[in-house]
């Protein structure tokens, strides 16, 4: 039972030792006082914690600190002391503690980079700013990459990567086009938070070659600009057509032509993620999904709802944001991205962390000697920040002792405190996410007491209100305060009365006998003093008739009373409003003294209207409504246009004007607002009304100013609101008299047609503007600038007239004057004009070309001197044209190029020229007529360029270690040819390259063997040619040595070739004769025997002709042909999903007269051949009737016995026939069977067609499609390229190619 009294003991001794600490003094915000009184620093400004500067200007560290005595400022840096004086580029200004360190003067703000701190200090203490960390500001340029063109079909997603480089602070990403546009940006294409730009799915529009994502650095105002990314959108169509040849659509893309696809999110990734925000911070989730048709995002919280006033979405709903986050916004947040095809969906966890932030920042105390008070610092954050206390800028552990400080966790103690234990603490509090650095100082003062209000501070209050009487003061120790009314009045005490802390005396109910003066009194242990106010009462404001309600009729007058009564010495001032507002500004509200009048109400006037009373003390009011009602009905006002004027009297006839009058119509109740007035001019345009002017609807009269030589009548037209009256009937006629024109024609142009003839034209006059018969026209002219008399002539009524005989192109004076029977007009202005051009007379001079680089040259030349030009010097044309090229020297049709420049420019450049070139030039004048002679040829020559890729590059014979490859020399060497460089790596599964090996070839080589190669392996094979310029573009090839003998792999059919990667045609070649062309071609991919041939009109529109190839042969015969035709031909293949070659051009003979006797149209010829077809069917059918009935037949006597090679039979192993027998393994003759028994490829095996008996693929057909060639007397077979056909020649096979 004791202890538990002792405990409640020391609980309340705790309450009544923080009540008493909570009495610490106050100092009043007085600045006289303020200035008196002995203070710790205080820190009143300084920089940003992270504080990054602009590399380029001064670096200015603020740190701003008050105190008595004025603090002393110093700074660490790094955690040392930072010398001021030794770094002449750093200053601090006077009476402060900002320092200015001088970058534009040579310094570098990168040297300067580190954690600063400022200490302010005094006699009473020490105070310290955060830790500054100062950054100078980063805009790195981009890396430098190789952006690779993006081929994407239609319909597929596509990202954008953007990848800014890493400034300081982080760049603002935007993406915008070569022409500074942004691009647009919706639901389909957006840009992410990391910059990327993604697309849900493509489409044709999007194909562009400047897609560029921007940087833009805000410190240092820069921007940094990525390289233009290319994205080129493929159709269906058009994919399909580039592919064709390369594979099969229905394969690979299905058989529609956009497929859509349910939503995959492109970002994030995965399911679920994780996010960690900080307290207060704004959370941005994001999420972006690819699909057709273009997805819609929609944003969940799971377990609970968004906050409704802080989340708003971003970017068409792919982005949420919640602003100003907290501890319960952690959770898992969903999105779904959803479209016709299905959805998908990502779940976010997001985790709030908190930064330290205060509950409790400890306070400045000022304490008497003696007393007691606590620093209390309290914060929180997620993790729990960590509390440490500082003295004067030291860690309190360390710090001076004090014996009347106790340091209790969050809590400093003080008790019985003196005048030394005035010092300024710093709490930090701190975790993992940040820190806070609050400085609070006690100060411990002895002071007498003093009061802060003025004396004889005068108070008014109205009765029966409360008044308030200030007594300010300070002390230390805190005084006392007493209060007397009157010089010599008691003490005030009692209910009547209440007494602030601040020293205030409340007077809760002020009467008129409250008035006087009241006194003051502050005293401590050191001193006393006293103050006097004083209190005057006054007379309450009120109204003592108020405005009352009102009904009135529209359009009547009202009235609202407001009579006041008012303290004698108070002024007020009467305010009107009408429902809560200001009065209409009308002039038919009136103000009077103490009403308000409206006049001539209307519906809009219908409201509350309020009289208030303001004076300096109370304020009072009174409201009253006011009813409009409708007046009696009246009948319903029709309104219309309005009638025609009419009764129109002309009066006062002079030569040049009258006056016309006549009378309004019935306006319909809507005013005339004016008169439009027209007249008609009979004698030359009868019918035809013009206008002439208008007046005012008021004004029923008009002066109008009148031509010569008019027939005027007039007509009125009236005009409302509505519309416009029908026009009146006409006035009377009036002939004007004639005169002499008043002006002359305009547009007068001179300009020559012919070399001696100049053509001077203008604008006739109108028909009234002749003002009198005989209207004609004087023409004049002379040359200018030489002393000549005018030549004139006079016209009819034309608008042309050619004066002959001029000089060529010089400049004239020219004139003309209109004139009728009665007289000119006035004397015209003269106008330039000039005589006709003619052809230049010379060429420039001094032409000269210099070669800028291999494709680009500039060519100077000396103007030709203006008189020479004959015209209107318009311009320079250069004709250029190549002679020829400089690495082969056969000549070609000479195509003349044109370049002009306008205007007297003597340059200009030369591009699109072809490297390692002759070429000639020539320069010409131009004017209005033509183009002037033409300079001499100039010859000049381009150097040698980079070449173009080898025409082709084939791989042949593969071997177990070697492989054999051959080329062609490029289309255009553009010089020459130093080298070729052969680049290969080997292949493995997994497609993942290996070790690549140069080889450096030389130029005059067309062939190479590569050997000491890996047994069944791909190698890829890069291969380009060099001039000393430099490498030309490579062509790439993949090629397989064949397997081990002990592999299990079995050689397909044609294992002696390199197969290819894929199926296709190439080498298609044309032997064209007058009326048919044989078209060959080399077919690489799997066994296909649905061969077809397209042909067409070269340059024409019409449809692709096609013709079947019958078998699987590898050549075919056009006919019916055009002579002197220009074909196109392409080879396909039907089974392979529209394969085709790409397009060979050819053209067909001109047709002769005669021409030579083919053989294969010679009647023996063919009745030779046909006897040997029907003589080699017969032994067919004997032979294989002597083997089913089990019978051998001696076929390899019947072989020795025949000379012919190309009829001799093959045995199954060493291709000859052997002999048949039941003791085989009776299966069928292998029709081109060339596989040995043991599985392996002899080296003197090679396929066979009939290419081998012809010149080449351009071996001669005849015109039915027969062979022309020998079958005897062949040299030994080269081994076979590519993958021809593996049907072994056979006298039938030889016959099928008559057939």
């Amino acid at each position: 039972m004791m202890k538990k009294k002792s405990i409640s003991a020391s609980k309340a001794s705790l309450v009544l030792f923080l009540c008493h600490m909570i009495s610490a003094l106050d100092v009043p915000l007085d600045s006289k006082l303020l200035e008196e009184l002995s203070q710790p620093p205080t820190i009143t400004q300084q920089s940003p914690k992270d504080y990054i500067v602009d590399p380029r200007e001064n670096i200015v560290i603020q740190c701003e600190a008050k105190g008595k005595p004025p603090p002393s400022f110093s700074w660490t840096r790094n955690g040392t002391h930072f010398d001021i004086d030794k770094d002449p580029q750093v200053i601090m200004k006077p009476n402060s503690g900002t320092l200015v360190i001088n970058i534009m003067n040579g310094g570098k703000a990168e040297a300067y980079e580190g954690v600063y701190q400022c200490t302010a200090r005094n006699e009473r203490g020490a105070a310290i700013s955060n830790n500054i960390v100062i950054r100078p500001s980063r805009s790195p340029l981009w890396t430098k990459e190789r952006l690779e063109p993006n081929q994407v079909r239609e319909g597929d997603s596509l990202v954008l990567h953007c990848r800014p480089p890493v400034g300081l602070p982080p760049p603002i990403i935007f993406w915008m086009d070569n022409a500074f546009q942004k691009l647009p940006q919706n639901e389909r294409v957006s840009q992410g938070l990391n910059g990327d730009l993604y697309f849900s799915n493509v489409q044709p529009e999007d194909t562009r070659e400047d897609y560029i994502c921007y940087a833009r650095f805000n410190h240092t105002q820069t921007i940094q600009q990525k390289q233009p990314i290319s994205v080129k959108v493929f159709s269906m169509d058009s994919l399909n057509d580039t592919i064709a040849a390369n594979l099969s659509d229905t394969d690979i893309y299905g058989e529609k032509p956009v497929t859509e696809r349910q939503p995959v999110l492109l970002t994030p990734t995965g399911s679920t993620s994780t996010k960690v925000e900080l307290r207060g911070n704004v959370l941005l989730l994001e999420c972006i999904a690819a699909g057709l048709p273009t997805p819609v995002i929609r944003w969940i919280k799971e377990g609970g709802e968004l906050p409704a006033n802080r989340t708003s979405f971003e970017n068409f709903k792919k982005t949420l944001k919640i602003i100003d986050i907290s501890e319960a916004d952690s959770g898992n947040y969903k999105c779904i991205a959803r479209n016709t095809l299905g959805s998908a969906h990502h779940v976010i966890s997001v985790t709030v962390k908190a930064a330290p932030y205060w509950i409790t920042a400890p306070r400045n105390l000022v304490l008497s000697p003696g007393e007691d008070g606590t620093l209390i610092c309290r914060a929180n954050g997620n993790p729990k920040p960590s509390i440490s206390w500082l003295a004067n800028g030291v860690p309190i552990a360390i710090a001076p002792e004090d014996p009347s400080r106790k340091v209790d966790g969050d809590t400093i103690i003080f008790s019985h405190v003196q005048e030394r234990s005035s010092a300024v603490y710093q709490c930090n509090a701190s975790n993992e996410y940040g820190y806070l650095l609050a400085n609070a100082f006690i100060n411990v003062l002895a002071e007498p007491p003093r009061i802060l209000t003025p004396a004889n501070k005068l108070y008014q209050v109205i009765a029966d209100s409360p008044a308030l009487l200030d007594c300010a003061y300070f002390g230390s120790p805190k005084p006392e305060i007493e209060w007397f009314k009157g010089v010599k009045g008691s003490i005030l005490r009692g209910n009547e009365y209440v007494f602030h802390d601040n020293g205030t005396l409340e007077i809760p109910v002020a009467q008129k006998d409250s008035s006087g003066t009241y006194t003051c009194v502050a005293r401590n242990e050191l001193g006393k003093i006293q103050n006097e106010v004083q209190l005057e009462v006054k007379d309450p404001t009120m109204i003592i008739k108020q405005p009352e309600y009102k009904v009135i009729q529209r359009y009547g007058q009202v009235s609202f009373e407001c009579i006041i009564k008012h303290d004698s010495t108070l002024l007020p001032v009467i305010i009107w409003l009408k429902d809560s507002d200001e009065l209409p500004d009308d002039e038919r509200f009136l103000v009077g003294k103490d009403n308000l009048i409206i006049m001539n109400v209307t519906d809009k006037d219908d409201g509350t209207y309020t009289c208030i009373v303001n004076t300096t003390l109370d304020s009072v009011s009174a409201s009253a409504v006011l009813t409009v009602v409708a007046a009696p009905p009246t009948p319903a006002i029709i309104y219309a246009r309005p009638n025609p004027p009419f009764d129109l009297e002309l009066t006062g006839q002079l030569e040049r004007s009258v006056e016309l009058s006549w009378i309004p119509g019935d306006e319909n109740n809507s005013p005339i607002t004016n008169f439009v007035i027209e007249f008609e001019d009979g004698l030359h345009e009868p019918g035809v009304w013009h206008y002439q002017t208008e007046v005012p609807g008021t004004q029923t009269t008009v002066q109008l100013k009148l031509s010569p030589y008019v027939n005027y009548s007039f007509r009125v037209i009236a005009v409302n609101e509505i519309g416009r009256s029908q026009p009146s009937e006409p006035s009377e006629q009036y002939l004007t008299k004639s005169a002499s024109p008043d002006e002359n024609p305009a547009n007068v142009q001179g300009i020559g047609s012919e070399p001696d003839n100049l053509v001077i034209t203008w604008e006739s006059l109108k028909g009234f503007q002749s003002n009198g018969p005989g209207l004609q026209y004087k023409v004049s002219w002379r040359q200018k600038d030489v002393d000549d008399e005018w030549t004139s002539v006079i016209v009819a009524n034309v608008s042309k007239y050619i004066v002959s005989g001029t000089p060529t192109f010089v400049p004239y004076q020219i004139k003309v004057q209109a004139l009728n029977d009665l007289g000119y007009a006035p004397e015209p202005s003269e106008v330039i004009g000039h005589s006709g051009e003619d052809l230049p007379m010379v060429a420039p001079g001094n032409v000269q070309v210099h070669v800028i680089n291999s494709t680009l040259a500039k060519v100077h030349w000396d103007p030709v001197p203006l008189k020479t030009v004959r015209g209107h010097l318009q311009g320079y044309k250069v004709y250029y044209w190549k002679v020829q090229s400089l690495s082969r020297r056969s000549r070609r049709h000479v195509e003349k190029k044109i370049l002009t420049f306008r205007g007297n420019k003597t340059f200009g450049m030369l591009p699109g020229l072809e490297p390692y070139s002759s070429y000639k030039l020539n320069v010409r004048v131009v004017n209005g007529k033509g183009e002037g002679p033409a300079s001499p040829d100039k010859v000049f020559k381009t150097p040698e360029g980079v070449p173009s890729s080898p025409s082709f590059l084939k791989i042949t014979n593969p071997t177990l270690d070697s492989l054999t490859l051959e080329w062609g020399s490029p289309t255009h060497p553009n010089g020459v040819l130093t080298s070729y460089i052969l680049k290969f790596q080997p292949i493995n599964n997994t497609h993942e390259l290996g070790p690549l090996v140069e080889i450096r070839i030389p130029a005059n080589e067309s062939s190479l063997i590569l050997k000491n190669l890996n047994y069944s392996t791909r190698y890829k094979f890069y291969f380009n040619a060099q001039t000393s310029v430099g490498s030309g573009n490579q062509i790439t090839e993949e090629a397989v040595t064949i397997m081990d003998e002990a592999g299990i792999l079995r050689p397909a059919v044609g294992a002696g070739k390199v197969q290819p990667l894929y199926p296709r045609i190439r080498n298609v070649t044309t032997a064209a004769a007058e009326t048919y062309a044989n078209i060959s071609w080399e077919y690489e991919g799997p066994d296909h025997t649905n061969f077809y041939v397209e042909y067409g009109v070269a340059g024409s529109k019409e449809d692709w002709k096609k013709e079947i190839v019958n078998g699987s042969r590898s050549f075919f015969v056009l006919k019916g042909l055009t002579p002197g035709t220009a074909y196109k031909v392409r080879v396909g293949a039907e089974g392979l999903s529209g394969f085709r070659s790409s397009e060979d051009v050819f053209e067909t003979g001109p047709a002769m007269a005669s021409r030579q006797v083919d053989i294969a149209t010679q009647g023996w010829f063919i009745g030779l051949m046909c006897a040997v077809a029907l003589l080699i069917l017969i032994l067919l059918i004997v032979c294989f009737i002597r083997r089913n009935k089990g019978g051998k037949y001696p076929v390899k006597e019947k072989e020795d016995a025949h000379a012919d090679p190309e009829i001799q039979p093959m045995k199954e192993d060493d291709g000859t026939f052997g002999e048949y027998s039941d003791a085989e393994d009776h299966k069928p003759l292998k029709k081109g069977s060339r596989t040995p028994s043991d599985r392996t490829v002899k080296k003197e095996d090679s396929d066979d067609s009939l290419v081998d008996y012809g010149e080449g693929v351009n071996g001669q057909f005849n015109e039915d499609g027969s062979f022309i060639g020998q079958y005897s007397g062949k040299k030994e077979k080269e081994p076979a390229e590519g993958n021809e056909s593996s049907e072994a020649p056979s006298p039938v096979n030889a016959m099928n190619s008559f057939v």
